[in-house]
């Protein structure tokens, strides 16, 4: 009876010493990317608010100094301004709102059209983040989305 106390503890001890080598503080972060362009999908809990389908759900992601921001294609020109946040601070005096470029996306059956598109900061990857969005009846509207699945871009 008592090896198997001994085995116990001993496999117990063993145990906890590979658990805290998991956590050197040495170690990057377990999402972190160097820098450099991928590819990555764009998630939201919307149907009516997603990447334009002529990009696959999926936007560019930038990295430089471990600033991550993704840029994404819509699929028209009626999201005005996007802000990382909730609605309600997208509202108040001082707040910076993502503005819009125009892109330029290609379907599949070779049509061509004019999007805005934005830059929106990623705080972390497979994390859900908020995002508002205003669009051209005046509303703010909150959404949950998240970035995933990087893919580095061969140069």
């Amino acid at each position: 009876m008592k090896n198997k106390w001994l085995i116990l503890a001993l496999v117990m001890l063993a145990a906890a010493a590979l658990l805290a080598g998991c956590g050197g503080g040495d170690e990057p972060a377990a999402n972190a990317l160097e820098d450099g362009v991928y590819t990555a999908d764009f998630n939201t809990d919307s149907s009516m608010f997603h990447a334009n389908e002529a990009c696959d759900g999926k936007g560019t992601l930038t990295v430089k100094d471990g600033e991550m921001v993704i840029h994404i294609s819509l699929p028209s020109k009626s999201v005005q301004n996007l802000y990382p946040g909730l609605a309600e601070d997208a509202e108040k005096e001082g707040a910076e709102l993502l503005q819009p470029t125009v892109d330029t996306v290609t379907y599949s059956d070779g049509m061509s059209e004019e999007v805005h598109g934005f830059d929106v900061p990623v705080p972390a990857l497979d994390e859900e983040f908020d995002l508002a969005l205003i669009g051209t009846k005046g509303t703010w509207y909150d959404h949950k989305v998240s970035v995933s699945n990087p893919e580095k871009v061969e140069e």
